[in-house]
């Protein structure tokens, strides 16, 4: 049996985000009709931004739908000529200055108005410190697993993604305030309150909202710290057979299910093949990134060497990971790493 250990890549689907899309699909009307079928998709569409809204501590009218972080960033980003940081996703890379400097593990920001900043990163687990009046912040990979609320970070906006959290791919939202002046990128019949045009994908929000709040629910029962034991028995348990790993962000605030390590001379992506080969689904940095031969620019900006960049791998656990499977992991990598070491 297969060991899917890539949460941060995506999450496994809900069964609530499942058992809202199954009952979304047999609503056939359009969310922008006025007649009683367009009624019913359209109030299912407000209560997935009402269950959005209060997972980030946020108005429902604050909330439009995107088809990912990707294109929300791009809403939110567009035509700011914000700064940012050389760790931060490429969405955010595509509009922005990465010129914001990185020390110790941390964004150093000195204009937030002027700044976007993510609340952590999907390679490292490195939670940022963010200040009072960020004009925008990337709450992709945090979002359920950190407490968070827009109301009293004094962020301007935030976008997350919902396959993160368990909700379905190719939907996400920004979150801001009314008021704000965000451009459409994509224009059209004016729907998602003019921001956003595009007949709503009615199933793939209520598999967002559905998810949005048990995934909030989880948090405030605790259930992370349960994954952040796991993490620790993980690296501890590589650190008493491997002296040459280095642990990326330990001893940081990291995410509770993420653990990045470097063991020089052994590239990451042979990594990643080889414990596919042996049932593990791991991953060698950003989804968005596998496949593309290049070393990690976030992994460069914390100081480490092409050789070390190169040689990282991800391990992102979820709430069903169990210890069994942590250790039988670690017993797999390092056999695989004491071969390669006697070769």
């Amino acid at each position: 049996m297969r060991i899917y250990l890539d949460h941060n890549a995506t999450a496994p689907l809900r069964s609530e985000a499942r058992e809202a899309m199954l009952a979304a699909m047999d609503v056939v009307g359009n969310p922008s009709s006025v007649h009683a079928e367009g009624r019913a998709a359209k109030a299912i569409v407000e209560r997935a931004r009402a269950q959005v809204a209060q997972a980030v501590g946020a108005s429902g009218a604050d909330v439009v739908f995107t088809s990912g972080a990707t294109e929300a960033a791009a809403l939110a980003l567009a035509g700011r000529a914000l700064k940012a940081a050389p760790i931060e996703h490429d969405a955010v890379h595509a509009w922005t200055d990465p010129s914001l400097p990185v020390v110790s593990g941390f964004v150093q920001v000195d204009d937030p108005a002027g700044s976007t900043l993510q609340l952590a990163n999907s390679e490292t687990g490195i939670v940022q410190d963010l200040p009072q009046g960020l004009a925008v912040s990337d709450i992709t990979q945090g979002f359920g697993r950190l407490p968070f609320a827009v109301g009293w970070s004094g962020i301007g906006m935030v976008f997350l993604s919902a396959h993160k959290f368990g909700g379905p791919k190719g939907v996400g939202a920004l979150v801001f305030p009314q008021g704000t002046d965000v451009a459409a990128q994509i224009k059209g019949g004016g729907q998602e309150m003019g921001r956003r045009s595009g007949t709503e994908n009615v199933v793939a929000i209520a598999g967002m909202g559905a998810a949005a709040a048990a995934a909030q629910d989880d948090l405030a029962a605790g259930k992370w710290d349960r994954v952040a034991k796991l993490r620790n028995i993980l690296e501890s348990a590589i650190e008493a057979t491997e002296n040459e790993t280095i642990f990326v962000g330990k001893g940081l605030h990291r995410l509770p299910n993420t653990s990045c390590f470097v063991t020089p001379g052994w590239k990451g992506e042979t990594q990643v093949m080889t414990m596919d080969l042996a049932g593990f689904a791991v991953s060698a940095g950003s989804a968005c990134s596998s496949g593309k031969v290049k070393v990690s620019r976030v992994l460069k900006a914390l100081g480490l060497n092409d050789d070390q960049a190169a040689s990282a791998l991800r391990v992102s656990l979820g709430l069903d990971t169990t210890e069994d499977e942590v250790m039988r992991f670690v017993q797999a990598w390092t056999e695989k790493r004491a071969r390669r070491k006697a070769a």
